[in-house]
């Protein structure tokens, strides 16, 4: 009786133990399509067609550009980003793990269709702006800031990014990663909740 009675527990745990892994991995998927739903920037696992014009605004058309490829929106990265980014993309593949850029720098035309797809997508310009940066206040535009994919590269950078001084900025764009030098020795600072908090 006792033995019944182990072997129905250990097979209620098992049960169990199946049927939480599995919420969590739709818990991530739902996730994963919720923040590709809502962002107006590229998203870690977005795909753009870019035209030659278009990539020459910083438009990346391939999902597979890495922080090594001779491209305007890589090229037109800060130098010292784009060089933590390549020791990153280094220290990730020796872990299996390929970074790659999903938009980097952008010309200031690109940043205002991104803004005006976002207010049209949201409804407002206040609402946009929990998303999309103006011209003359976005990062990518001044080359300040690396948008990561995929899923797995971001969340890899988000864990051991201030080892090369990367710090994801928003909470609402885990994708997003800035250089601040300071994080090698400091760690990271605390995150904005969005764009919006950040005085510019």
């Amino acid at each position: 009786m006792n033995t019944a009675l182990a072997h129905r527990r250990r097979v209620v745990t098992v049960v169990i133990t199946t049927l939480i892994i599995a919420l969590v991995a739709l818990i991530l998927t739902v996730q994963q399509s919720l923040s590709t739903a809502t962002a107006a920037s590229s998203s870690p696992d977005s795909v753009l067609v870019a035209t030659d014009a278009a990539a020459a605004d910083g438009v990346i058309g391939d999902s597979r550009v890495t922080v090594f490829d001779d491209v305007p929106a890589v090229t037109g990265l800060d130098g010292a980003l784009r060089e933590a980014l390549q020791r990153a993309a280094r220290a990730a593949a020796s872990d299996g793990v390929e970074l790659r850029i999903n938009s980097g720098w952008r010309s200031p035309a690109y940043q205002q269709q991104l803004l005006d797809e976002a207010v049209a997508k949201y409804g407002s310009a206040e609402e946009a702006a929990r998303w999309v940066a103006t011209a003359d206040t976005s990062e990518h535009v001044t080359g300040a800031a690396a948008d990561i994919g995929p899923w797995r590269a971001a969340d890899w950078l988000k864990h051991r990014g201030a080892d090369f001084g990367l710090c994801q900025v928003y909470l609402n764009e885990p994708w997003h990663f800035e250089l601040r030098a300071d994080a090698v020795t400091d760690g990271c600072p605390p995150m904005y909740a969005d764009p919006t908090e950040r005085r510019r």
